[in-house]
């Protein structure tokens, strides 16, 4: 996952709305289902929805009453724990 991603796709959906990141994972994992992808590509797009997801939760987190860098830090150190064990 990429933080500035992350950030970015953070800044789409409250300038616009959560529902085009949602309909655009459902989009990305259809597109995993295609016989001819290359690992490299199934990588891209396996990024690209982590990244979505993660937008999503910091989103939610800033809805709920989080601010902003506090919560981009918390989903980030959430992700680091997760990935040392």
């Amino acid at each position: 996952m990429k933080l500035p991603v992350i950030k970015h796709l953070t800044d789409f959906i409250e300038a616009n709305d959560e529902d085009f990141i949602n309909e655009t994972i459902e989009t990305l994992e259809a597109l995993t289902e295609v016989p001819s992808l290359k690992d490299e590509e199934l990588d891209v797009i396996g990024e690209l929805i982590s990244n979505m997801y993660g937008a999503l939760e910091v989103h939610k987190m800033i809805k709920d009453g989080t601010p902003r860098k506090e919560a981009l830090n918390a989903f980030m150190k959430r992700v680091l724990g997760s990935i040392d064990k």
